[in-house]
């Protein structure tokens, strides 16, 4: 799922493992304001300042693609992850900021 280092996605990928309906969590990790502007469909949001105490409610199993707004929150959430057994968690590259540029232009930005 990874692209070449393992650990990022790009968000055209990403767009075309949703649309094959291929499972994967999309774990948010801004903080609730952020996601109340704009959101990927059937994301969960989990800050990243909560992510440590909330991190029993992923799946270590399945492919998780880890999100914030320009990438940088989320690739820090993502080495945790990875450093705590979760080795199927990725990092959404550019954020939903690319997201909305690139795949959803009609998204809310900020």
């Amino acid at each position: 799922m990874a692209d070449g280092d393992g650990a990022q996605i790009d968000v055209k990928k990403l767009r075309d493992l949703i649309a094959a309906g291929t499972a994967i969590d999309l774990v948010d990790v801004r903080e609730p304001w952020e996601v109340e502007i704009c959101r990927i469909a059937d994301s969960r949001a989990i800050p990243l300042g909560e992510l440590q105490q909330r991190s029993r409610e992923l799946s270590a199993e399945r492919p998780m693609v880890m999100i914030c707004h320009h990438g940088m929150r989320s690739f820090h959430a993502t080495l945790w992850l990875r450093q705590n057994g979760f080795d199927n968690a990725v990092n959404l590259a550019g954020g939903i900021d690319a997201w909305a540029r690139e795949i959803e232009p009609t998204m809310a930005r900020y």
